[in-house]
């Protein structure tokens, strides 16, 4: 199996990216694909989905705890990869730790393709499954009580009817540009407000 790649990004799309490994172009459905630049070097942790009616998929993340957490969300019933990108997305791999650990419904429900009764589900049927990898010791607990002002943000941005998109970059912005040691939701917001009257 095949655990990441490194390559040229040469395409960009809203939820996939080619990347160029050599005599050979990687098709990667991804989260979200504002986080790659194209033209630019970029190393995606993969994972072969199977599906019975339309067979093998790629999927690629940018870090290593997004695909444990996407690996997390497709192993609940019902739930299949298209979802599992939409929460990381719309939640992100800690925001969505944080709203299992948390029972935060409200904040699960929110995402595309998610309804209140669905993201219960997702809750009950992925808790235990959650406790564990954060016993795992392999995610900073930290950051998961941090990532909550992320998730209060991209909502803030939702009610004030900015687009997917407009958030997916926003979001991908901040968390870039946000020293963990001065995060508060004031100072999110403002940041990711400022981004976004910038690309108008």
């Amino acid at each position: 199996m095949v655990d990441y790649f490194t390559g040229t990004v040469k395409e960009v799309q809203e939820q996939e990216v080619v990347l160029d490994i050599g005599m050979i172009g990687l098709a990667l459905q991804v989260p979200s694909a504002h986080s790659f630049t194209k033209g630019s070097l970029a190393t995606v942790y993969s994972y072969l989905h199977w599906n019975a009616e339309n067979g093998p998929s790629l999927f690629g993340f940018i870090a290593p705890l997004d695909r444990s957490v996407f690996k997390v969300i497709i192993s609940c019933s019902g739930i299949g990869p298209k979802i599992g990108l939409a929460i990381l997305a719309d939640l992100g791999a800690q925001s969505f730790l944080h709203a299992i650990s948390t029972s935060d419904d409200q904040a699960l429900s929110k995402v595309n393709g998610i309804g209140k009764k669905k993201a219960e589900q997702i809750i009950v049927q992925l808790k235990h499954k959650v406790a564990t990898l954060l016993e795992s010791g392999s995610v900073d607990l930290t950051e998961i009580k941090d990532s909550s002002y992320f998730n209060d943000v991209n909502l803030a941005l939702q009610s004030l009817n900015y687009s997917r998109p407009e958030i997916s970059r926003a979001m991908d912005y901040i968390k870039k540009n946000t020293k963990s040691d001065n995060i508060t939701f004031d100072l999110l917001l403002r940041q990711a407000l400022s981004y976004l009257s910038k690309q108008v």
